[in-house]
């Protein structure tokens, strides 16, 4: 088992495969001209699949696909059919863009759960937030993951001021469809020009739901990051993940890899491990999954914790982008 210091076990793994995206979402992807890693930086398929073996070995039972956008990589399928051949479950985060050229391949590996970023049912919007106009593409996308039975959850970022007003909107689309969509408080990433009266908190989410409908709180699976919630009646669901208004690190399973091999034990760490490099110079791993996980902070990377988010300066943070960590 992986087990950092406060007795936390960790099982789950989110592996971003490129920091490539066809979108240009602004609160993960910096305005500034972006560096994109060079291809030999990457993992390739074969030291993805190694890696994952040996997380696999120490206990990992589901691991995460994200990006960038990760249906971006030209040899995605030749991932996912290495990876299939492991025991972990696998699922995927994706703008779904792309997902009519992969979904029959995803099936086939026994992916059974997608996550969609979308964070506007609106086109102009849509537009105004990604610099890309592909917003009917993504719906059209949806609908056919639900058409193929997919479990489909939609993670919607709500930034006060540009995209609250829309959340009635998402909870009706969950009265006659079986999605879940999850509410996700502004975190601060290198170049997002992150701000604390941005956050939109889990307390203003639920007060403005319930200004539309009454609410069910639903059972909290272990581990969770969300807690959910239904309207009586409706087919779907939804969840909020308070990230700052509410933490929920004491039951954090989860272990990050970034697309360049390194290791990060938490969304909001300074430190990372290169086990890409390790593994090309014939290194054993396991020894340096173990000190990163050792290393892990009881909260939020140890960046933050204790500090009130609306008086944080999110420019003094250290870490990547969003869009280089993984979604």
């Amino acid at each position: 088992m992986i087990t950092d210091s406060y007795n936390r076990v960790h099982d789950y793994l989110r592996i971003s495969l490129t920091d490539l995206c066809n979108l240009r979402c602004s609160y993960c992807m910096p305005e500034e001209d972006y560096p994109f890693m060079p291809a030999a930086q990457l993992m390739q398929p074969a030291e993805i699949a190694e890696i994952v073996k040996i997380f696999a070995a120490e206990g990992v039972t589901k691991v995460r696909l994200t990006g960038g956008e990760p249906l971006a990589r030209k040899d995605f399928d030749d991932i996912l059919f290495r990876l299939q051949q492991l025991p972990v479950k696998l699922t995927l985060t994706t703008n779904a863009t792309l997902l009519h050229r992969h979904i029959d391949q995803l099936l086939e590996a026994g992916v059974s759960s997608l996550n969609i970023s979308l964070d506007t049912l609106q086109a102009p919007r849509f537009f105004s937030l990604t610099r890309r106009d592909r917003f009917f593409q993504t719906r059209e996308n949806i609908q056919l993951a639900l058409q193929k039975g997919l479990q489909t959850k939609i993670n919607m970022v709500v930034m006060k001021g540009v995209n609250e007003a829309e959340i009635p909107d998402f909870i009706e689309w969950t009265r006659h469809s079986p999605i879940e969509v999850r509410f996700i408080e502004f975190m601060p990433f290198a170049g997002n020009h992150w701000s604390g009266t941005q956050v939109f908190s889990k307390q203003e989410i639920l007060e403005l739901v319930q200004q539309h409908y009454s609410i069910t709180p639903l059972p909290v699976p272990p581990h969770s990051t969300s807690t959910p919630y239904q309207i009586p009646g409706f087919q779907g669901s939804f969840a909020i993940i308070s990230t700052m208004s509410t933490p929920f690190c004491a039951g954090c399973n989860r272990m990050r890899l970034t697309a360049d091999g390194k290791m990060k034990n938490c969304l909001f760490s300074k430190e990372e491990t290169n086990l890409l490099q390790a593994l090309r110079e014939g290194k054993p791993l396991l020894p340096l999954i173990q000190t990163n996980i050792l290393g892990k902070a009881e909260k939020l990377g140890g960046q933050f914790s204790g500090q009130a988010y609306k008086h944080l300066e999110g420019d003094k943070l250290v870490n990547r982008s969003m869009i280089s960590i993984g979604g």
